[in-house]
């Protein structure tokens, strides 16, 4: 059996918002620190407004490797990051997936919303056509995806998904056990 390959570099999905509760802003934040204390690049959707700032300016702060990756139709509307170490701006949400998907060893997801979501779901589906095979960890902060955990629990229990494909999505409720979850210090 081959070893599993190194981790360079992370995607992290999550919110152009900060939501109503401040823990979310802070654990996007010790996500960024833990990422560039660890020498874990870190990929993102490559603006400087909500969640999507916290991990970049946070991992940045902390002598990090951050590259953004934003289409040109959310320039002006998510603001694009121009501090970052690379920033790559793509003619669509769909090439700005792929490169993301391409450069990342593994997907983290913090809190979010549509957005988010569509990301987490692509990376998801991918996986289980075996378009990758590589780690997906859903950062259950302050219990932000309960809900949606237990949708998905009842599509297994429908018979709509099979217990392999739901156990592809690996859960940490805090940002220390992101990186036990990936086998990481």
């Amino acid at each position: 059996m081959s070893a599993l390959k190194a981790i360079e570099n992370v995607a992290v999905f999550c919110a152009s918002a900060d939501g109503i509760n401040p823990i979310y802003r802070a654990a996007a934040q010790e996500l960024g620190k833990a990422l560039a204390t660890r020498n874990i690049g870190l990929i993102y959707g490559g603006a400087r407004v909500g969640l999507m700032q916290a991990v970049a300016d946070a991992s940045l702060a902390h002598g990090g490797r951050v590259i953004g990756v934003i289409p040109e139709v959310l320039v002006k509307y998510e603001v694009a990051h121009e501090g970052l170490t690379e920033l790559h701006i793509t003619s669509t949400m769909h090439t700005r997936k792929a490169m993301m998907a391409e450069r990342s060893d593994a997907f983290i997801i913090l809190p979010g919303g549509f957005g988010t979501l569509e990301e987490l779901f692509e990376v998801l589906a991918w996986q289980t056509i075996k378009i990758h095979s590589k780690p997906i960890v859903l950062v259950n902060t302050n219990g932000f995806y309960d809900t949606m955990l237990t949708f998905l629990d009842h599509c297994l229990n429908e018979g709509m998904m099979t217990i392999k494909k739901r156990e592809i999505l690996l859960v940490a409720n805090t940002v220390n056990e992101v990186f036990s979850v990936l086998g990481i210090d």
